[in-house]
């Protein structure tokens, strides 16, 4: 047992654990290779720029009945699942009290597979104590396959003295028309009967199912090969990535994998679709170091990426894109909060 955990090459026997990088070396060294390209020429790239006036989203997922210390103040507070550990209705209510005590204007919640008693499906595995009572929202926006529009007023930044003069103006000028949807199912990882919102692994439960317009996506699963612990396998769903490249939301807040946890932008480019299929492909022998495709695209995502690279940094040009956020509170599987709180402009 020592000696296995010592070992940097041995498998973590959690699906939920990352590998070490000799292992990941050993086992999947080009996929390794592809896997930094893509986000090294990422990183380089800008920033998107928000839209004026812009909101400020505070990002919180799988605090697990537990209570953050310094949650950052701003517009919207999206909370994206596993608010509890137990899935009790006095768990999730407390979870709630929390929340609403907070001070942003708007707070939306969805559910996570630890909510057990939110999915009618899991609701019956727990006890009848843990299921006594009822829940009160109060004013948080619950959303379960569910869209909201919100209307949120900014803090006005002109200057200009006309603006003064017509307050009225000003204030339409300040506000922002924001369009949410939020869903709570994953890909199964642990008994159907006890965790909440599962579907079979590799089911499509996602296609046409989000709004076209939707500013901000909010799931508990993430998008696969995006903040999952992408190699060697990725624990997120791909038929959700193909869902937020048909809708390409502002901004997309999930959780679930713990080691995921940070931010990223994904650009809807040729470098992109290049990075997603090179991690899809199967390698069973050499790993990899043989296949033909797998090099294919390690060397179209250092091709094209640099292009758009370029294209931003030098023209100006900036492709479609989404902001990714897993929101993960929870510092792996230490059952501890540790990851920091994620605040985006949009």
């Amino acid at each position: 047992m020592v000696l296995e955990f010592l070992n940097p090459f041995h498998r973590p026997k959690d699906d939920f654990e990352p590998y070490s990088f000799a292992a990941l070396l050993f086992r999947a060294p080009v996929k390794l290779l592809l896997y930094h390209a893509y986000h090294l020429i990422t990183y380089l790239r800008s920033t998107p720029t928000p839209t004026q006036p812009s909101i400020r989203v505070v990002c919180i997922s799988d605090t697990h009945s537990n209570i953050p210390e310094d949650v950052p103040p701003g517009d919207i507070l999206i909370h994206a699942g596993d608010l509890t550990n137990d899935g009790s209705i006095a768990e999730i209510q407390k979870q709630i009290d929390w929340l609403v005590s907070l001070p942003h204007k708007e707070i939306v919640v969805i559910s996570g597979n630890h909510d057990t008693y939110l999915d009618p499906r899991t609701r019956p595995s727990l006890s009848e104590e843990q299921r006594r009572g009822t829940l009160n929202w109060k004013r948080l926006h619950y959303l379960q396959h569910r869209r909201l529009s919100l209307t949120i007023t900014t803090e006005p930044k002109s200057t200009d003295p006309a603006s003064a003069r017509t307050p009225l103006l000003a204030a339409e000028r300040d506000q922002r028309r924001i369009r949410i949807y939020g869903a709570p199912q994953i890909p199964a990882c642990g008994p159907m009967s006890v965790h909440a919102f599962q579907y079979p692994r590799g089911r499509d439960a996602w296609s046409e199912t989000v709004p076209k317009n939707t500013d901000i996506l909010v799931t508990h699963t993430p998008p696969k090969y995006h903040l999952d612990l992408s190699l060697p396998h990725g624990m997120g769903c791909e038929h959700l990535l193909e869902e937020v490249r048909r809708v390409k939301p502002t901004l997309h807040v999930f959780g679930h994998v713990h080691w995921g946890a940070g931010m990223t932008v994904v650009w809807w480019d040729k470098a992109h679709d290049a990075y997603v299929q090179g991690l899809a492909t199967n390698s069973k022998w050499t790993h990899g170091l043989l296949n033909p495709r797998l090099w294919w695209s390690v060397v179209r995502v250092l091709y094209r990426g640099t292009r758009e690279l370029l294209w931003d940094r030098v023209w100006g040009g900036q492709s479609p894109n989404t902001i990714l956020v897993n929101a993960a509170q929870m510092h792996g599987n230490t059952g501890k909060l540790g990851n920091p709180v994620q605040v985006v402009d949009i």
